[in-house]
């Protein structure tokens, strides 16, 4: 047992600081959460919602987003075409993102530098996902599911793991130098 451990002790290494990180963020998370109550959005899916509402009229689609009991209502169109839940934040996204990160961890500027860059830019692309899945909603009605089930959650995963990719390779401690 002794030898098995000695022979995998890096790979264990990760998945413990990978897993202990991943609880402790999302404990953090619901407490986060929870301080808001069960009748009120948080304010990270009310900022998600309100930068959603200015993208989308940047780019002239005239949409409105407005609460409605847990949720934001976008409205494109005068057609109710999603909802944007706390789900729709990407923070559980971000957790991850980060949980892998750390559990690859480099020098601490790198690694603080790379978790805020990437968790912006993680941020950023999901309020351009939701604008996208709004005006796509809108032209193929029929397709909402594989849109909004496979196609957009391929898209962020996807992204998330070009990060790691980029993370490992270039910045880690087990980058190649």
């Amino acid at each position: 047992m002794k030898t098995y451990f000695q022979q995998y002790k890096p790979f264990l290494f990760f998945l413990g600081k990978f897993f202990l990180i991943y609880l402790g963020l999302t404990v953090l998370y619901q407490v986060y959460l929870a301080s808001f109550g069960d009748d009120v959005v948080d304010g990270i899916t009310a900022n998600v919602a309100f930068l959603t509402h200015k993208v989308a009229n940047i780019f002239g689609m005239n949409v409105f987003v407005h609460p409605d009991y847990l949720q934001y209502q976008i409205i494109y169109k005068g057609k109710y075409l999603a909802r944007i839940i706390e789900g729709c934040n990407a923070i559980s996204v971000i957790i991850l993102f980060i949980a892998f990160v750390v559990a690859f961890s480099g020098k601490l500027k790198p690694t603080a530098f790379y978790i805020l860059g990437g968790s912006l830019l993680i941020y950023i692309l999901n309020i351009f996902r939701i604008v996208f899945l709004t005006i796509l909603v809108y032209r193929f009605p029929n397709q909402e599911h594989i849109l909004h089930g496979v196609l957009f959650p391929l898209t962020i995963y996807g992204i998330v793991f070009l990060l790691w990719v980029i993370w490992v390779n270039k910045f880690s401690k087990y980058a190649s130098k």
